[in-house]
């Protein structure tokens, strides 16, 4: 069963609104450390107590994925700062300091628009899970 300490492997399918974002289905299994903080905590405790081949539908509330998207986290950059390149909507830019992509969300006539909220931020997410295995976690190397 899968308590805290233990390695969990599984396979998801991520649907938002009935349309499926991303799956690792038929491919290689995610891995966590119960207790780790290493997936979303509203997640990782609807795991407990799942053993191998248990399958289980977790509806999470945006609130208890990725939480409300914050407006200060959208700012607009002048254009001469942005590569011509990277005006693009949709596109995904990186920043030091920032964690995460920054997606352009709009070019204006003399400004960029930059959203660096999570992509899934104020979205109910849905996650189709089968766990694959479970196993002692690694130890830790001395430090």
């Amino acid at each position: 069963m899968i308590e805290p300490g233990k390695l969990v492997s599984f396979t998801y399918t991520l649907s938002v609104d009935g349309e499926v974002m991303e799956s690792n289905s038929g491919q290689e299994p995610l891995q966590y450390v119960q207790g780790g903080n290493q997936i979303l905590p509203a997640l990782e405790a609807e795991l407990l107590g799942l053993a191998v081949n248990d399958t289980k539908v977790v509806n999470l509330a945006a609130a208890n994925a990725y939480g409300d998207p914050d407006p200060s986290r959208v700012q607009e950059v002048p254009l001469e700062q942005i590569p011509e390149s990277a005006r693009v909507v949709g596109m995904l830019l990186q920043a030091e300091g920032i964690p995460g992509p920054i997606r352009v969300v709009e070019v204006k006539e003399e400004v960029v628009v930059l959203d660096a909220n999570h992509p899934l931020a104020g979205k109910d997410l849905s996650f189709d899970v089968t766990i694959t295995a479970i196993e002692d976690a690694p130890e830790e190397p001395a430090a």
